[in-house]
């Protein structure tokens, strides 16, 4: 379906402070280009995500969290999760890439400084107490005016600073208890007791959830959606993101966070739910955009990776090299962004991660140099401080 209208009075009903309701301002870049953010909180397995199952070493590293004939394939190498339908079919029409082995400069593997790093853009952890794409919209806002807006309970560090920005919370729709079972894994994932224990209890919950049990009441007490709301609830949260970027006067760059992707234990059934939330947002960006689709970049970043290696209660633990996805209408059409450096022992990183080939900074340098307009001394010394060695990668978009 398509999104609504956003009208100014719905914006006030739904508590936003946003400046640029008062008045339509002449922006700084094109004003039918939209860049969204979306954060993956918890560290996402970039080889669940896109797995290679082309390569050699990929089935017996991955043992009983390979994907088989359900993937869907992309090329030879790469298959997509089945729970990404959505991305799936815009990557076959050459709306979305993947850059596999990326990370942030940071090799740390604390969620809390990892997703400092991430969302900062600096090269080492609390160097700055503002995040990369506020400094963007500041930067922006030196030749004309840009708007932001954040959509979640709290404005995400990536949008913090100096550059006003407007928020949103779609209230208790979305998932919003997803954060305390991640916080719950990470603390018992080396409790042979609890550990095993909490995996079983979330993996039944999210089964109970996929096979029709009503509203059920979570650990945590707090009522969740029934079977099939979880993906409807996050397609319309997209739709609704969607009609504030197409409002006229409406915000142009907008970042979004999902929780819940540490998946320590039991990760195949966990991490399936978690992907297929995913992919309804992105469906619903896709759908409620309509035409300004062609102009959006959305990009889907995870703190780090994981383990190549499985554990020992079917989840994997904290790594380094994920998978960010690049999708758009804007995107120029190619294979994988960056480089693979496969899963051969000797390549893997401390002989447990995928390698950190590619800088995310590269990546995000390119997006918003091509999309965006942002010059090099600008994303060098202000978006990203200290990046002067980091080539943007141009020529996604």
């Amino acid at each position: 379906m398509t999104a609504p209208m956003v009208s100014r009075r719905a914006f006030a009903a739904a508590g936003l402070a946003l400046p640029f309701l008062a008045r339509v301002a002449e922006a700084a870049i094109p004003p039918n280009r939209k860049f969204v953010v979306v954060i993956c909180r918890g560290g996402m397995d970039g080889l669940s995500v896109a797995a290679p199952v082309g390569d050699p070493d990929y089935r017996a590293l991955r043992a009983g969290l390979a994907l088989g004939d359900e993937a869907l394939r992309l090329d030879g190498t790469f298959a997509l999760n089945p729970a990404l339908p959505t991305v799936h079919k815009l990557a076959l029409s050459g709306q979305a890439r993947l850059a596999p082995a990326v990370a942030t400069p940071d090799r740390a593997r604390s969620h809390f400084e990892a997703q400092d790093v991430l969302e900062t853009g600096a090269a080492g952890v609390y160097a700055t107490s503002s995040g990369w794409l506020n400094r963007a919209v500041q930067s922006l806002a030196a030749v004309g005016k840009v708007e932001a807006i954040s959509v979640g309970p709290t404005a995400p560090l990536i949008l913090r600073g100096p550059a006003p920005a407007g928020s949103w919370s779609p209230g208790r729709g979305i998932d919003t208890t997803a954060r305390l079972p991640t916080l719950l894994q990470d603390l018992y994932k080396d409790d042979p007791l609890l550990g095993p224990a909490l995996a079983r209890g979330l993996a039944t919950e999210a089964l109970a959830r996929e096979s029709g049990a009503a509203g059920d009441t979570s650990m945590t007490g707090q009522m969740r959606p029934a079977a099939g709301q979880g993906r409807d609830a996050a397609q319309a949260l997209g739709q609704s993101l969607a009609g504030f970027l197409n409002a006229p006067g409406g915000p142009q760059i907008a970042a979004v966070s999902l929780d819940g992707f540490d998946t320590h234990a039991n990760q195949a059934p966990l991490l399936a739910t978690r992907l297929a939330s995913l992919d309804a947002l992105i469906d619903g960006l896709h759908t409620g955009l309509g035409p300004a689709w062609k102009d959006t970049v959305v990009l889907v970043v995870t703190e780090f990776g994981r383990t190549a290696r499985v554990n020992g209660t079917g989840g994997t633990d904290h790594g380094t090299g994920s998978t960010a996805v690049v999708l758009g209408g804007a995107l120029k059409p190619g294979g994988i962004v960056g480089d693979w450096p496969t899963l051969k022992r000797a390549a893997l990183f401390e002989d447990r991660d995928v390698y950190p080939a590619f800088d995310m900074r590269a990546l995000e340098k390119g997006l918003l140099a091509d999309h965006l307009g942002l010059d090099r001394r600008a994303l060098d010394a202000a978006v990203f401080p200290g990046s002067a060695d980091v080539r943007p990668l141009l020529g996604v978009t």
